[in-house]
């Protein structure tokens, strides 16, 4: 199949009842197959709890579903979390790693990385190429973002692949900004996807999720396992909205990932006019590295980053627009300006997030023209 295919039909299987659209489902405990009736701990293959679900924390109808086309459209074994978090932290938790190199990225990665520090003394390196090679020792993690956030650039999967694997390492890549089809992640040596599933995947900033993918099936249940005791698996309500959100994502994801580009575009090519707002616009368009084709063969990311002169014009950008709307998260339908510094305590204090969403993007051109005009004409005065 191909990936719209995918997106409607990879649950087919799953069906219970003849409803076209899954229904919801509220309970959180299900009654016991009165044929199947054998203790846990006789028990050898725990699969059975995606047909006959017993308890929600466990898995529930939809909790399934959601795993049955993730795992299709990830080409591997998806596990379904409550969130980004939850499964980051799931993927520490199962690798137990005594060195992590990380970098530039996600705040909330590094804040549980602390926490992991703070409480089984987790060494943290910096995600550097020759650290990896130095200091890396088997059964280590190497955590990337690509593209990264907040800034939308890309970096050297497969050279990070080759250095973590010459050590026994790991290699672990959140690939939330360019999702299938913009970005397959397993072409590049990788050996676990991670993707907060709340973002382009959920896609209508209605919703929490996350997942993990990986190629062992052994690893997959064991993370299942891992989760009934978490208590991170999503929730009911989540998943039926993530059913509902999968069904579009190819069209929305397109979309998305094509006024990004045409927006970077036209700022790239029109900074000149601005000389006393924008600072630098940064986007994996913009990147000349051949790598970065390579890896985003479908298309650039939906996110990008431009720093300004102040921290005053921060403040004061996103009233200036009409149709992008200034709050954290990306991803959504809805275009999103974020003044990065409110949320995340690591990065430059005049850094605007931009995530792009499926509006006309002339509209989008116009309304971000005006705002910087204005900036402009303030500073000059």
């Amino acid at each position: 199949m191909s990936l719209p295919t995918e997106l409607v039909h990879a649950d087919d299987k799953d069906n219970r009842v003849s409803d076209i659209v899954s229904p919801i489902n509220v309970a959180t405990t299900f009654r016991y197959d009165e044929s199947d009736l054998i203790p846990w701990s006789e028990r050898e293959d725990f699969s059975f709890m995606e047909k006959k679900p017993i308890y929600s924390r466990l898995a529930h109808p939809n909790s399934t579903r959601v795993e049955s086309i993730l795992s299709s459209i990830l080409k591997g074994e998806a596990v379904i979390y409550s969130s980004g978090l939850a499964a980051y932290f799931a993927m520490l938790t199962h690798y137990n790693p005594k060195r992590l190199f990380i970098g530039q990225g996600y705040h909330g990665c590094r804040s549980i990385a602390d926490i992991y520090t703070r409480n089984w003394s987790l060494e943290q390196h910096p995600l550097e190429i020759d650290e990896i090679l130095k200091h890396a020792e088997k059964g280590d993690v190497v955590h990337i973002e690509s593209p990264v956030n907040p800034y939308g650039t890309s970096s050297d999967i497969k050279s990070f692949a080759d250095a973590a694997h010459s050590k026994g390492a790991l290699l672990v890549i959140d690939s939330t900004f360019a999702p299938p089809p913009l970005q397959d992640a397993w072409e590049f040596g990788v050996d676990v996807i991670l993707h907060s599933a709340t973002k382009y995947f959920g896609g209508h900033s209605d919703l929490l999720a996350g997942v993990l993918a990986v190629k062992d099936k052994q690893v997959a249940s064991q993370l299942r396992s891992d989760r009934i005791y978490l208590g991170t698996n999503v929730a009911n309500l989540e998943a039926f909205l993530l059913l509902r959100s999968l069904r579009t994502f190819d069209m929305r994801i397109k979309t998305q990932s094509e006024n990004a580009t045409k927006l970077v575009t036209y700022l790239a090519e029109h900074i000149s006019d601005y000389p006393d707002v924008i600072d630098e616009i940064f986007h994996s368009s913009l990147q000349t590295e051949t790598f970065v084709k390579v890896q985003l063969k479908g298309g650039y990311g939906p996110v990008f980053a431009i720093t300004l002169k102040s921290k005053d014009q921060c403040k004061k950008f996103p009233q200036l627009l009409e149709y992008f709307q200034h709050a954290t998260s990306l991803g959504g339908v809805e275009s999103l300006v974020e003044w990065r510094a409110l949320t995340d305590p690591y990065i430059k204090q005049t850094l605007i997030r931009v995530s792009v969403g499926v509006e006309s993007i002339n509209d989008s051109i116009k309304d971000f023209t005006n705002a910087l005009q204005i900036l402009q004409e303030e500073a000059k005065n």
